[in-house]
């Protein structure tokens, strides 16, 4: 099951054929693990990658990391728990070093980022401080690059 997940996650458009192949199975069988797999709640969803220069999307990504005070008997989860219902945040993580959670907005733009932070995220009774970075260029994403290349045009030349 590992090697499935490891090829959806790579490729979420190869079919239940094309899987089965790979897997050297059959498309029912995979097709059965799959169903599984995200009626378990394994596979959370499926999600295409867009290059937002190329599609000229004037929206950005910050990342927000975030100090917070932990509720005894509790811990972060609490404050993590609420924080992932705001409807502009895509994803919270709990990390290590100077902040305790970080939590990615993207897809809003320079000013909603900025009004989110000052008058919901940090007024929240549990958050000590913020920092925000604002992505301004990505090279690679979810292990996908995000450049081209730079184009060899001299030309070919023969003696």
């Amino acid at each position: 099951m590992d090697r499935l997940l490891d090829l959806i996650e790579k490729n979420p458009r190869l079919t239940n054929a094309e899987l089965a192949v790979m897997l050297g199975t059959t498309e029912e069988q995979v097709k059965e693990q799959i169903k599984t797999l995200e009626e378990s709640g394994i596979i959370k969803g499926y999600r295409a990658i867009i290059d937002k220069d190329r599609a000229a999307m004037q929206n950005v990504t910050a990342l927000i990391e975030i100090k917070v005070h932990p509720k005894f008997a509790h811990g972060f989860e609490e404050i993590a728990e609420r924080i992932s219902q705001f409807d502009e945040v895509e994803s919270v993580y709990l990390m290590s070093g100077g902040y305790d959670l970080c939590a990615l907005v993207n897809n809003k733009s320079f000013q909603e980022v900025a009004m989110f932070v000052a008058r919901r995220l940090s007024t929240l009774e549990d958050v000590l401080s913020t920092a925000t970075h604002f992505i301004l260029k990505r090279y690679k994403e979810q292990d996908i690059i995000m450049f081209d290349k730079p184009k060899d045009d001299r030309g070919n030349i023969s003696l």
